[in-house]
């Protein structure tokens, strides 16, 4: 791979840190969710609060040269629009300090959709104009803090879902009717929230490296007929073109702006926005991938907003294989977007979390002979290595997702992505000890080779 590519791992505070409750951290709304029959609840996570020295040891093991964290916003400022909390900052001194230590380049993370309680309660999370303001400022304060250290930022994980219906679990949202109204008001507010952290960043710090990051799930007509490459058309333009648009050109994409003005769609869309999205400057389009999906015209009702496309018409792809939860593995499709997404704009793209959830279990003895995920991570650096040099692609890293095991993004320990598994269950604890699988000496020979070697 070219010289300074990043190989590495991706995760989140509330998935990663537990210590919920102490050294003056306020609720976020993950704190007070609560365990069900087949998930955990959020306090305790995987302990990397207490236990980061040695989940940076392992990453430094397995020959990581970048680690993608998030900062905990309720963990730094009280309550979200309170005073900054000395201890919670503390906390992300050490780890950033601990990775720089062992040659480890952060990234950092603003948000990934754990809002303050008392935000989400008193002003309906990403609906309200003062939670953006409250947000920056909190931005601002850890791009003033961290900016020497950190080089690579990005604002919102997975910016296009709040162009979905899953804006509603992630954006705060406390109340309401789950409009099509709303969901694009919280859109625009974080879009807003996000151009306002880059101008800033840009402005004061023209040596970071500041980007914008989707869920990149291709969408692809389930037949040849022409309806449903229509219909995939147009939900790849909503979920996935208009945001990078608006990363690289500040505007809305005019197919999104026709249909919110045809639909009489209000969004909160106000005189000074479109100076606001202006001012985005975006170094790296960023973005996930795990699979793709394919669309079915005929099961979509006439007149759906295309955010809701898949809602309805979402079909497995018969020509792919499934993983343990039923996701379709295609590394051609990650080839496809890294491919499209440096040719359409012209910015240097970043894979930042890739990989496979898989149902494993401990026996307390042997190691963990993972050999699906190797098969996976294999294909997909393959077909990344095949959009650099095959097709051209400008890319500047690959960061697998949660390669220390971590509760899913719905709380399920069980369904596991790391190379480290960690002996923890819903509910049990357990020891939380790390026990490398037998991806783990496979990602330390690829990483260490620096992609050359994927035997």
């Amino acid at each position: 791979m070219p010289k300074g590519f990043f190989w590495g791992n991706s995760v989140s505070s509330m998935q990663t840190e537990g210590a919920w409750n102490i050294d003056g951290k306020s609720l976020s709304v993950y704190d007070l969710r609560p365990a069900t029959e087949k998930t955990a609840d959020w306090h305790d996570a995987i302990d990397e609060y207490h236990r980061y020295e040695e989940d940076l040891d392992l990453l430094k093991a397995m020959n990581m040269n970048m680690y993608r964290i998030q900062i905990s916003w309720s963990r730094v400022i009280k309550d979200g629009d309170g005073e900054i909390n000395p201890a919670g900052l503390a906390y992300y001194d050490r780890l950033v300090d601990g990775m720089r230590q062992r040659g480890i380049e952060p990234m950092i993370c603003l948000y990934h959709f754990d809002m303050p309680a008392k935000l989400a309660r008193e002003e309906n999370g990403f609906m309200s104009r003062k939670v953006v303001d409250d947000f920056v400022s909190y931005g601002e304060k850890m791009l003033d803090h961290f900016a020497g250290r950190v080089k690579y930022w990005i604002v919102f994980n997975e910016h296009n879902l709040y162009f979905t219906d899953e804006a509603f679990n992630i954006a705060g949202y406390d109340h309401g009717d789950q409009s099509i109204g709303d969901m694009y008001q919280i859109f625009h507010h974080t879009m807003l929230a996000h151009a306002r952290l880059s101008k800033y960043a840009h402005g004061k710090y023209p040596d970071l490296k500041f980007g914008g990051m989707i869920a990149y799930t291709p969408v692809y007509p389930a037949t040849s007929k022409p309806v449903d490459v229509y219909l995939a058309r147009k939900s790849n333009e909503f979920l996935n073109e208009n945001l990078n648009k608006l990363y690289t050109t500040g505007k809305y994409s005019t197919e999104v702006l026709a249909w919110i003005k045809n639909h009489g769609i209000q969004a909160d869309f106000q005189a000074g926005d479109a100076d606001i999205l202006a001012g985005i400057h975006t170094d790296f389009l960023a973005f996930s991938y795990y699979r793709s999906t394919t669309l079915n015209a005929d099961k979509v009702p006439a007149g759906e907003a295309p955010n809701r496309y898949l809602n309805w018409g979402f079909e497995h792809n018969r020509f792919l294989e499934e993983s343990d939860f039923g996701w379709d593995i295609d590394p051609l499709g990650f080839r496809n977007i890294i491919t499209h997404t440096y040719n359409a704009y012209g910015l240097p793209v970043f894979p930042i979390e890739n990989g496979i959830g898989c149902l494993e279990k401990w026996d307390g003895e042997h190691e963990i002979a993972d050999d699906r995920r190797i098969a996976y991570h294999r294909s997909h650096i393959q077909a990344m290595e095949d959009a650099i040099f095959e097709d051209g692609a400008e890319v500047l890293g690959y960061l697998g997702w949660g390669l220390i095991d971590i509760p899913s993004s719905h709380a399920d320990m069980e369904k596991r992505y790391g190379a480290v598994y960690v002996n923890r269950g819903n509910p049990d604890l357990r020891d939380m000890k790390r026990v490398p699988k037998k991806s783990f000496y496979w990602f330390k020979k690829v990483f260490a080779s620096n992609g050359e070697d994927l035997a």
